[in-house]
């Protein structure tokens, strides 16, 4: 049913399973990828002692990257033909010296252990012309969306179709793990596709957007009619009242529950308020798609709960059948007051679901995955990932670095949360891999983070805008050692790594900064101001900022970006070379959930795949998983 390679592979491993052997032994061998990825910080760049580039790279490799300019590096590391350095007669590349052969060889590696980005549209599944997207569905998506949404909705719906030609039990639904505004379900549920979602989200505020998108969308009505039966809403009043005082509820049915009908593209029919679940059915009034909103925090992949409140759209589309409901009839809202369970007769029967998501940060991917062994009813599942920084670690120790000056940001406590069985690595492989470290594979933060860079797509402009605001931030933290706001790590930190699994750089304390102004980069004097001025404002620590920075003028911060302009070169070459080689990093998360699906007898198929553009949307992998 998948590709002919479960994994998307270089030609120059056999199998599936000879790529994994040879990339854990790479990733558990190599320093300099260790050192690259996870092993130091550009935050360090400029306070490390002893110098930090001539720490990391040779001699030789300096005077390399000396006599090119950086964009033709960046060439080397990713789109250069590798091969013209096997002739005979070169004697120099862009008119400077070649690449010194160890060099060529780290390039060729990290090259060969990365995954192949580049769709195969030769595959069923991925059309090279997907169906477009209709006006009314595309609203709020940008460009980017649009090819993302566009794309996995026809893989999804060509899946189903596959899965249904294969197996006698066909997929009744499609569960979109944290929806958002659930742009994909819309396009699901619309024309050609007009499947049956069940939006899962735990945020209330991207529901009610996520509706919203709808409204303007013309996918539902602009404004609810409302038809009650006066005297049985009298009598739900009174019962209403009498249950704040005490009394027990002569009836389930919420006063406010009301049976609407509604000439729209779907018909809804509304829970009452309750803080910890909302169900909300929005239903084609042709009678084609639907899509179900659920509010629930996905918190592990045990989806009982989701599952209980599917409702079976024909049950409910026979009592409504799309039209404005008459006030005399009986009331067909399927959903009772209280636990907010369904109504037995308009209740999914044994429903064939699949787990779907477009770019779930964290864990949220794991969950999905897990969803498929947890519970009976999901069939498949068919998961985008993203933000790998927001992983949490399942073997430990926390990876961060002298946390007492880290912002109390609940993402940083969370994320570095040691010995969460939610976090990475999912698979027995990888947790149970010896290498010199000791057992299992472990990726702190900053390597996860820069697995999540798209240095391929790094054009001149661009990347000299994030270079100098690089330099501007590395260049900070040393204004911040020279006052005294931070010092270098005592002998004992750097002898025990501090928690760092994959190195220490002997650097500084980070210092949490967060986003400035665009206009806080148009100098590093404008920079240093505005950084002072978020870092001021911080109840516990800005009296000691302003005590110790607040003397500083213009010219003594224009003194610093003066005496170390030479080197943004040589940071930003260390960058470019942290982004490169984290592609490795992002080919061990992937093929750990791969392995994780592998390793349960109850997976018939598993595999990976790119399935966006990488120019547009670089986090293009696709795990997919069937069940047997």
């Amino acid at each position: 049913m998948g590709p002919e390679c479960s994994l998307p592979i270089s030609h120059e491993f056999e199998s599936p399973e000879s790529y994994v052997d040879a990339l854990l032994r790479y990733v558990a061998s190599s320093d300099l990828l260790q050192t690259l990825c996870g092993g130091v910080h550009v935050l360090d760049f400029f306070t490390r002692k002893p110098d930090f580039y001539s720490l990391i790279l040779p001699e030789h490799w300096r005077a390399f990257f000396k006599a090119h300019d950086i964009m033709h590096t960046l060439d080397f590391f990713m789109r250069e033909d590798l091969a013209i350095f096997d002739q005979d007669d070169i004697l120099q590349w862009r008119d400077g010296p070649l690449p010194p052969a160890d060099l060529l060889q780290y390039v060729r590696d990290v090259r060969k252990f990365s995954l192949n980005r580049k769709v195969d549209y030769g595959d069923a599944r991925l059309k090279s012309e997907p169906h477009k997207l209709a006006n009314n569905v595309s609203l709020g998506m940008k460009v980017k969306k649009v090819h993302e949404v566009s794309r996995l909705a026809s893989y999804v719906d060509q899946l189903t179709s596959d899965i249904k030609a294969s197996q006698d039990r066909p997929i009744t639904h499609l569960v979109d793990f944290g929806s958002g505004q659930n742009y994909l379900g819309r396009a699901l549920a619309s024309e050609p596709y007009n499947k049956h979602i069940i939006a899962v989200e735990s945020r209330p505020h991207n529901i009610e957007g996520a509706r919203n998108w709808d409204i303007k969308a013309d996918l539902a009505p602009k404004k609810e009619r409302v038809m009650r039966n006066k005297k049985e809403y009298r009598e739900q009043m009174k019962m209403h009242a009498e249950a704040k005082l005490g009394d027990e509820p002569k009836a389930t049915r919420h006063p406010n529950q009301d049976v609407k009908g509604e000439r729209g593209f779907f018909a809804r029919n509304k829970t009452p308020p309750e803080p910890s679940s909302q169900t909300t059915l929005q239903m084609s009034a042709q009678g084609i798609g639907s899509i179900q909103y659920i509010e629930h925090y996905i918190k592990d992949g045990d989806l009982s709960r989701v599952i209980d409140q599917i409702v079976d759209q024909d049950a409910v589309r026979g009592a409504v059948n799309g039209e404005l409901v008459e006030a005399s009839k009986e009331p067909t809202d399927p959903f009772v007051e209280g636990s907010l369970t369904i109504k037995d007769e308009v209740k999914a029967v044994d429903p064939s679901l699949m787990v779907i998501s477009l770019h779930s940060c964290g864990n949220l991917v794991h969950h999905g995955i897990r969803s498929l062994l947890l519970n009976p009813a999901v069939s498949a599942v068919a998961l985008v990932g993203c933000c790998y920084n927001l992983l949490t670690e399942r073997l430990g120790p926390a990876t961060y670095k002298l946390p007492a000056l880290r912002s109390n940001h609940p993402r940083l406590v969370e994320t570095s949360n040691a010995c969460d069985p939610h976090g990475f690595p999912m698979s027995d492989r990888l947790c149970k891999y010896m290498s010199k470290e000791g057992r299992g594979v472990r990726l702190n933060i900053t390597a996860r983070m820069m697995a999540v860079q798209a240095p391929y797509n790094w054009g001149e402009s661009d990347s000299d805008i994030f270079f100098t605001r690089h330099f501007y931030r590395a260049l900070l933290q040393l204004i911040f050692l020279d006052c005294g706001i931070v010092e270098q790590p005592k002998n004992e930190h750097v002898e025990t790594n501090d928690g760092s699994p994959l190195g220490w750089s002997g650097g500084t304390a980070p210092i949490i900064i967060g986003s400035l102004k665009k206009s806080c980069y148009s100098n590093f004097a404008a920079y240093v101001r505005g950084a002072l001025e978020k870092l001021v404002r911080d109840p516990e620590r800005g009296p000691v900022f302003q005590e110790k920075m607040g003397h500083l003028n213009d010219e003594e911060i224009y003194a610093y970006e003066t005496n170390n302009a030479e080197r943004k070169k040589e940071l930003s070459v260390i960058w470019s070379l942290m982004a490169f080689s984290a592609s490795v990093i992002e080919a061990v998360i992937v093929s750990d959930r791969w392995l994780f699906l592998k390793e349960q007898p109850e997976v018939a198929e598993a595999w990976v795949e790119p399935i966006f553009d990488y120019a547009l949307s670089p986090r293009n992998f696709i795990v997919v998983g069937i069940k047997r």
